[in-house]
């Protein structure tokens, strides 16, 4: 799951409920700045955790206590979308930390967002060029908003400010920085997978999106594959020059870019899924249940998680071994998202048919073998699923780290673990080896593991979670934002 990808809506309580300041400015404000004796880190992404009930996950917690020490400020979109474009910022403080944001003009909504982030870039970086969409109007947008956001932030930072830019909706912004004049340190992290070469050049506008990456000084990927594919383009079509550090000559400057994958506070999400919420939802379920294994898929209802297929998998798994019919209880949960787009639209009428078909099939009177949930539910609620469920479904036909499943990880009973099947196009794949890992595509191979992880010995399964939790807890969502800045900084001081 990458930042834009969160689909937990969670509550944890903030120190200070009262923001200091909430207040619109003009693009001339000036933010205050904390004497914190250390480089004011400035975060810069579509959506930001200007409300507190969106802290507990993802992004937020990786980046917040480096605000919170610095004094820092989140740039980002407001959620609101008004008739006219907006000049300036909604500024306001909370817990030591400053937020900046923007309202987007219902154009700028359409052809930035919906148009050309959602309809182009995600499709392309996703691998479905089947369905992508290029409308030069709608990269124009995309283009103008990145502007917009460049000029928003100039008067607000700092020569010695550290600015980190994430995911797909900023891939120009680096190079609008610059030309409105910023010289100091620039890192960007894409949360999402980064496409092999053939694909990025599907893009009409590849060329102009690979000369403005470069002018970051640091750009981050999910996996080493993801790295390797963006450094292959530069080699490939920009003529790059490799070095033996890895760095690559490019549009004239040399360009750095390096794996960082991202994780969970493991800890964190452990204590969770032993919380009070937690063993309710599990005591809720478990009603259901009735001694039956429950298998989880936690999902944003999107083409690139693969539900059709896992859906189709785990119909061949009762179709091919009856005596496993009655015993196990399949659960997805996919929140909608994009809605509007026809993708979406097309997506959740196929899973109703399939899942019908084979509850229709293989259900009987008192027990269905897919549970399909099109909503959300609070992140102790899912620790709590995770915990009880025998078998965590993750496969993605392509995602950029999908943190679904090391939160499964790490909401195991050490004592009685689950087993984690991943999909071999899952960033996550290159870490958590110990997982089963899957073909997606291959209905047969996924219908086996799930048959596999259900049959599975306590002692093996023991193993292989020991094996998977050390990974989790080691590579952290703090180890991860440390390593990226601490390289950017080296990256810097070498300049």
């Amino acid at each position: 799951m990458n930042q834009t990808d969160q689909l937990i809506c969670t509550t944890q309580k903030s120190n200070k409920k009262q923001r200091s300041r909430d207040t619109t400015v003009d693009a001339n404000f000036n933010i205050a700045v904390y004497d914190t004796g250390m480089a004011r880190l400035i975060a810069i992404s579509n959506r930001t955790a200007a409300d507190p009930n969106s802290r507990a996950g993802g992004l937020a917690v990786a980046l917040w206590d480096a605000l919170v020490e610095s004094g820092g400020t989140w740039f980002g979109w407001s959620g609101e979308i008004t008739d006219e474009p907006s000049r300036g910022l909604r500024v306001f403080q909370e817990d030591g930390v400053s937020f900046a944001l923007t309202d987007l003009s219902r154009d700028e909504h359409d052809g930035f967002y919906f148009g050309y982030a959602n309809r182009a870039l995600w499709p392309i970086f996703h691998y479905r060029v089947d369905i992508a969409a290029f409308e030069e109007q709608e990269f124009d947008a995309y283009d103008a908003v990145n502007r917009r956001f460049a000029r928003l932030i100039m008067p607000q930072v700092r020569s010695d400010d550290v600015l980190w830019v994430h995911d797909y909706h900023f891939l120009l912004l680096g190079e609008a920085l610059r030309q409105e004049g910023w010289t100091g340190s620039l890192g960007f992290f894409l949360h999402i997978p980064f496409p092999a070469p053939e694909l990025f050049r599907t893009l009409p506008e590849h060329g102009r999106l690979a000369r403005a990456l470069a002018s970051f000084d640091l750009i981050g990927f999910q996996t080493e594959q993801d790295c390797a594919n963006f450094k292959r383009y530069l080699v490939e079509e920009a003529g790059g020059q490799p070095y033996d550090d890895g760095a690559i000559d490019a549009f004239e400057t040399r360009v750095h870019a390096r794996a960082f994958p991202i994780g969970i506070d493991a800890e964190e999400f452990a204590q969770l899924s032993k919380s009070d919420e937690a063993q309710e939802a599990a005591r809720r379920i478990g009603r259901f249940l009735n001694k039956r294994d429950l298998i989880i898929s936690v999902d944003r209802l999107d083409y690139s998680k693969g539900l059709p297929e896992r859906f189709e998998a785990v119909g061949r798994l009762l179709q091919d071994y009856p005596d496993l019919r009655q015993k196990l209880q399949f659960t997805q949960i996919a929140p909608a998202s994009r809605s509007k787009l026809e993708a979406y639209v097309d997506l959740r009428a196929q899973l109703n048919q399939l899942a019908g078909q084979i509850n229709g099939d293989f259900g009987g009177l008192d027990w269905i073998p897919i549970r399909y949930l099109v909503q959300t539910f609070d992140r102790a609620e899912l620790a709590g699923l995770y915990r009880m469920a025998r078998v965590g479904l993750v496969t993605p036909l392509r995602d950029g780290m999908n943190l679904v499943a090391k939160e499964y990880v790490a909401a195991q009973d050490p004592e009685n673990p689950g087993v984690l099947i991943l999909s071999e196009f899952a960033g996550a794949a290159e870490q958590l080896t110990e997982a089963l890992i899957v073909n997606p595509h291959d209905v047969n191979a996924v219908a086996n593991a799930i048959r596999m992880a259900l049959l599975m010995p306590l002692q093996e399964r023991k193993e292989r979670w020991q094996s998977l939790n050390r990974s989790v807890c080691e590579f952290n969502i703090v180890a991860w934002r440390k390593s990226f800045l601490a390289a950017l900084q080296d990256i810097r001081t070498a300049r």
